[in-house]
């Protein structure tokens, strides 16, 4: 595999392209593109950050693998449940995850490439039904609970946010009054996304402006880490 050289700024246009054409059809002759202008390079970058996020974050997996086990999506959606039966999804994700479980159910770091450009983000972006619990017991403990807002802190102060879709009341069964009732509502916690510069993510200075946000947000993933190691 030949070294990260960031991605043909062409990767944009294939994804305007695909949402307008969104059809099995049109892929399978587009599908060359595809392979040059997405999937090579997301191989090439997910073996490249690797390597520098094992260097603060020991524990990170990733594989090259396009059969949807390793950190590169699928483009190709499931469809079963969903009204919307468009074949195909219009981005790019890639995922750096820490734990031993599911990837998606695991802490992670994310990059995203569509029509719009590529933007990064990390965290949990929905708490699967085996961990919303163990969070909102983790919330009020003497240790974790004061532990998160420290860490929101510290990320804040890299000049990050922390967000995530909320319910709209306190859990029932939880304190209304509880000092870190708001945190109880969070159905899933991530950095805000950054948005990346054409002019870096299209050269190998995408690696360093990656690993720079992750490390920025190095605090919530580390306390979402610990949280999902030591649940029940």
């Amino acid at each position: 595999m030949t070294t990260f050289q960031g991605f043909p700024s062409e990767a944009r246009t294939f994804f305007g392209d695909i949402r307008e054409n969104n059809n099995k059809e049109w892929f399978e002759q587009h599908k060359p593109r595809f392979k040059t202008l997405v999937q090579q390079p997301a191989q090439e970058l997910v073996v490249a950050l690797g390597e520098q996020l094992k260097g603060f974050v020991p524990g990170v997996q990733y594989n090259t693998q396009l059969n949807g086990s390793g950190s590169i999506m699928r483009i190709y959606r499931d469809t079963r449940f969903s009204k919307d039966k468009s074949p195909y999804k219009t981005n790019l994700g890639v995922v750096w995850w820490e734990g031993s479980g599911k990837k998606m159910e695991e802490p992670c770091f994310y990059f995203n490439l569509d029509a719009e450009g590529v933007w990064l983000a990390g965290g949990l972006y929905i708490f699967p039904k085996h961990i919303l619990e163990p969070y909102r017991h983790a919330v009020i403990d003497e240790r974790l609970g004061p532990a998160l807002e420290t860490a929101i802190i510290e990320v804040q102060a890299n000049g990050v946010s922390v967000e995530g879709e909320q319910y709209r009341t306190v859990p029932r069964g939880f304190d209304k009054a509880h000092p870190r009732a708001e945190l109880l509502k969070y159905q899933g916690m991530i950095s805000s996304p950054r948005p990346i510069p054409e002019e870096v993510w299209t050269s190998s200075a995408l690696v360093d402006v990656c690993v720079e946000y992750f490390r920025s947000i190095l605090p919530l993933h580390q306390w979402l880490v610990r949280m999902v190691q030591i649940r029940p």
